[in-house]
């Protein structure tokens, strides 16, 4: 009797990076992939299968929204205007479907990469909704995803197997940013979006410990460095990058998986660019 395959996951995967890792993963491996959007689940589908030659049946897109809802705050609260109420509820339901679906295999792959960038070139322009807005996404996202998806990896007890094209260990990878290192940090600005992405690096590295204890050398955590990738985060920039450092999402994707598969164990709770360099914290 065959064993059940492990699969992948991919989140945020409708468009830009997380569209081209979805299409990455489908087609150097035939294992089932867990796509996620926020809305236009359909569109996402055909978009992520468009042109591939694969067994369509090894994808499945859901519904998840790490933004959440703005809701005006009680009339106790007039200090605040808005209060910020992430989606858990969608980041849930996911995680209980796949761990339904997969009652009896495991997550070996995940992505783990909503992102949102509000420029700050002064603390003059930090203004408060999108700096909660920023942190939300970027730093509360992976931080939810990472507290329902992780206890979907491979125990200690769980027999792991060789995949080609995919980590010796299962990997759960998180997407920070070279701007989140505080020690390599020489011009300043972004500074929501800088926090938010050292925030990331310290779950990445809390993340791990807790795999390590849990999953032994059967599951680790990282976080990643894409590089300047022609997306709509990085789109006011296009112009003042270089063009042999403003890469394609198909490239970063490519980049991406390539580094994670050959991270090893003796990289893990480290943050890792698309050149495979450890971006140091």
């Amino acid at each position: 009797m065959a064993m059940p395959k492990p699969w992948l996951l991919v989140s945020p995967a409708s468009r830009g990076i997380g569209l081209q890792l979805a299409r990455r993963l489908l087609k150097i491996t035939n294992l089932p992939v867990i796509a996620t959007a926020r809305k236009d689940l359909e569109s996402t589908n055909s978009q992520i299968l468009e042109g591939l030659d694969v067994d369509k049946q090894r994808l499945e897109v859901l519904k998840l929204d790490v933004i959440g809802k703005i809701l005006a705050a009680p009339k106790q609260c007039r200090k605040f205007a808005h209060s910020m109420i992430p989606d858990e509820k969608t980041i849930s339901e996911a995680a209980s479907h796949c761990r339904s679906r997969f009652s009896d295999s495991y997550l070996r792959l995940g992505f783990c990469i909503p992102g949102i960038l509000h420029p700050e070139k002064s603390p003059s322009q930090i203004d408060h909704a999108n700096a909660l807005s920023t942190f939300q996404i970027n730093t509360l996202g992976p931080l939810l995803l990472s507290k329902h998806f992780t206890p979907l990896l491979p125990r200690k007890s769980t027999s792991l197997s060789s995949i080609s094209n995919l980590p010796a260990s299962a990997l759960f990878a998180l997407m920070s940013a070279r701007v989140g290192s505080t020690s390599d940090n020489s011009l300043g600005g972004w500074y929501s979006y800088r926090a938010s992405k050292a925030a990331v690096n310290s779950i990445a590295k809390s993340v791990d410990i807790y795999l390590k204890q849990r999953c032994g050398e059967h599951a680790m955590c990282v976080s990643l460095h894409p590089g300047t990738v022609k997306t709509g985060l990085s789109e006011d920039f296009w112009g003042s990058t270089s063009q042999q450092k403003l890469f394609t999402p198909e490239f970063a994707a490519e980049r991406l998986v390539e580094v994670v598969r050959n991270v090893g164990l003796d990289g893990r709770g480290r943050c890792w660019d698309w050149n495979g360099k450890e971006v140091p914290p």
